[in-house]
């Protein structure tokens, strides 16, 4: 285990998708908004889920990058819904890369995001029991 890795991701393994030569930056690494893109659509499928029905992100707690992706790794993205208010919900997201070639895991970043249910004319409804 590297000093990056932690045991065991938290939460649901809600996407996995390969990092490409498109999404990196001039030095070779991912794009850390390729990241963020990806970690905020993996806890929009969380809160759909949950919320049954279409939601919102309305914020994203601090995010620290502690590793960096690079292409040919695989992006996996856990979720978990940590407290549910009456529209909106706080899910726990955290990307882990898996090594090209090695398959060794290491955790990139995790962020709290905030999302709220929506009705379909767009404005705030209640989180389902």
């Amino acid at each position: 285990m590297t000093q990056n890795e932690s045991p065991a991701p938290r939460g649901d393994l809600t996407v996995r998708t390969i990092a490409m030569p498109a999404d990196t930056n001039a030095n070779g690494d991912i794009f850390g908004g390729w990241v963020m893109s990806q970690m905020d659509q993996a806890g929009g499928i969380a809160g759909v889920e949950r919320a049954q029905g279409r939601v919102v992100t309305v914020k994203v707690d601090s995010m620290t990058f502690i590793a960096p992706m690079k292409v040919g790794d695989v992006l996996e993205v856990f979720t978990e819904v940590e407290s549910i208010g009456r529209t909106s919900m706080k899910i726990h997201v955290e990307a882990w890369a898996q090594r090209f070639r090695t398959h060794r895991r290491d955790k990139v970043t995790d962020a709290t995001f905030t999302f709220v249910a929506v009705g379909e004319d767009g404005r705030p409804r209640p989180v389902p029991d």
